[in-house]
């Protein structure tokens, strides 16, 4: 039995051109600047995006905090939608790491109201913290990776620049959004003062992400990389495949999207399993137990037996999420061997 593996994007492999490029890299010591891959794949990414500089980083969540440290001062208060990564799977790192407290606000598929944003910016008072950073999520992963709409990147942005509040994008899938899209990367990153987006998920880069910015930004985050050991020395055989990643794998991330579209259409048709379509924006399927046989962990447990591997994200709720490993055909597999396992019981 073909086992058909859902449960993240990052599960992909390197492609061959990947495994090429990291074979051939010309390396230095990225540390002392001396690594020209990984500066060609800085330059590349800092122009892709629009912004003046960037930092390669071994992980999204590194690339997160160095953001977050970088933009704010410790005692302050970072404003962010309650369901995003930066809050709940980064293991306490604002607090642990920045020493700021965390304001949350309610999303609606990620998305904040700018007006809510606004009444959370702390007055001037002796007894509040002062409202440091406020941080964005596109696509947004607990929503199901729906992608943010663009006059609420803008108005969240225009509140907290208003109030002299840099505002950071955790930007792990945005080639996703903009490939949803159909709009340039840089178009959607304009409105905010940092991006960090991941190469190891949709790319299918084996390791790192970027952060980008200002030169200046860039230039304080490149010293908080070094203090929390993201001086990877001769990191252009990392690099390399991120560098393919850019040039190579942005466009077909429309197939892992149609591949989900289809995915979340089958599943909806298997009788106790129910998906919201208006979510189905990307790469990602959130999939409602209605079956009262099942619950989330038992669901992924039944599904594994039937060769489908996928992970349960609440009580009686599952994530399946498509990449370029996964071909139409799998899809087709995959829906087969779900409605198998839901109609055999758990």
């Amino acid at each position: 039995m073909k086992s058909i593996d859902l449960r993240s994007d990052t599960v992909t492999l390197p492609t061959p051109e990947m495994r090429r490029a990291m074979y051939e890299a010309e390396v230095g010591d990225d540390v002392y600047r001396e690594d020209p891959t990984v500066n060609r794949l800085e330059e590349r990414a800092a122009e892709l995006l629009g912004k003046e500089a960037a930092l390669f980083v071994p992980t999204g969540t590194m690339g997160n905090q160095v953001a977050v440290l970088t933009h704010s001062r410790r005692g302050e208060e970072v404003i962010v939608e309650a369901e995003s990564h930066v809050y709940l799977y980064e293991v306490g790192g604002i607090a642990a790491l920045s020493g700021c407290q965390v304001k949350t606000l309610p999303g609606v598929r990620g998305a904040m109201d700018p007006a809510a944003v606004e009444a959370a910016i702390r007055p001037v008072n002796v007894h509040f913290p002062r409202s440091g950073l406020v941080c964005i999520e596109n696509t947004h992963n607990r929503s199901g990776g729906c992608v943010l709409p663009q006059e609420n990147v803008a108005a969240v942005a225009e509140v907290a620049h208003r109030h002299g509040i840099p505002v950071h994008m955790d930007g792990a899938r945005i080639f996703n959004a903009a490939v949803a899209l159909g709009r340039p990367v840089a178009e959607l990153v304009a409105p905010v003062d940092s991006v960090m987006f991941c190469l190891s998920k949709g790319l299918a880069a084996p390791v790192g992400s970027l952060l980008v910015g200002s030169r200046e930004f860039i230039d304080e985050a490149r010293r908080y990389r070094k203090l929390l050991g993201g001086g990877m020395r001769q990191a252009g055989v990392l690099a390399a495949a991120g560098l393919v990643a850019l040039e190579l794998m942005v466009d077909r991330l429309a197939d892992d999207h149609a591949n989900a579209r289809r995915l979340a259409e089958g599943i909806a048709e298997i009788p106790g399993l129910a998906v919201d379509m208006a979510t189905v924006q990307t790469n990602m399927v959130m999939v409602d137990i209605v079956d009262p046989r099942f619950t989330g962990r038992t669901l992924v447990q039944a599904f594994e037996r039937w060769g489908v591997r996928c992970n349960d994200v609440g009580p009686r709720r599952i994530r399946l999420v498509t990449h370029k490993d996964v071909t139409a055909a799998d899809v087709e597999l995959a829906l087969d061997a779900m409605a198998r396992a839901v109609k055999a019981g758990p």
